[in-house]
């Protein structure tokens, strides 16, 4: 299994890193995802995407604030990752982001775990 780090970005109030992990491509952000620092998300899941990843966990556990902006993106990845025979996998999140993904129901078209030790046991 390689767990070496393929990248990173940064802007601002958001980090994201980028790890391969077998077949899954696992992807941290840390921060505040919103208007502002969506592109920061955005480019390294399409990156992962074009590279041949379609399986993409998305750790959350360091994300303290996503907006519609960054629900829009997740969306967009899981849509394009589907499209590919993958998908987006959550894992981790914390409460005041869980609470997002409930209010606008979008817990129920991601698969969403507990840890990213879940996730990745998939």
């Amino acid at each position: 299994m390689d767990r070496g780090t393929v990248g990173s970005a940064h802007r601002g109030r958001l980090l994201v890193e980028v790890r391969n992990m077998g077949t899954s491509a696992v992807v941290t952000p840390a921060g505040e995802l919103d208007h502002h620092t969506a592109d920061v998300l955005r480019d390294p899941l399409e990156k992962c995407l074009e590279e041949g990843y379609a399986r993409l966990v998305v750790d959350c556990s360091r994300l303290e604030f996503c907006d519609s902006t960054g629900l829009n993106v997740l969306l967009g990845a899981r849509l394009k990752a589907e499209a590919a025979g993958g998908g987006v996998h959550l894992a981790g999140m914390l409460p005041v982001v869980a609470r997002v993904f409930e209010i606008t129901g979008a817990e129920a078209v991601f698969t969403v775990h507990e840890t990213l030790a879940e996730a990745l046991g998939e």
